[in-house]
């Protein structure tokens, strides 16, 4: 008789083969690339420069 599968085959639920595949494969840390980058964008506002260019907030309707 043939076999289906192979005698070390796990069956998983769709939810925990996603998240098996998921923790094995994404990365746990940053590439060197990204990492260079930090501080390399200093026309980017802060946020209180943000803030500071928003109008007042109106009164919403209680629900």
């Amino acid at each position: 008789m043939k076999k289906l599968m192979p005698e070390k085959t796990v069956l998983l639920s769709k939810t925990q083969w996603a998240t098996k595949l998921t923790q094995e494969k994404l990365a746990h840390e940053w590439p060197q690339s990204i990492i260079d980058m930090v501080g390399t964008w200093e026309d980017f506002p802060d946020i209180e420069d943000i803030r500071s260019q928003q109008e007042q907030d109106v009164e919403h309707e209680h629900l």
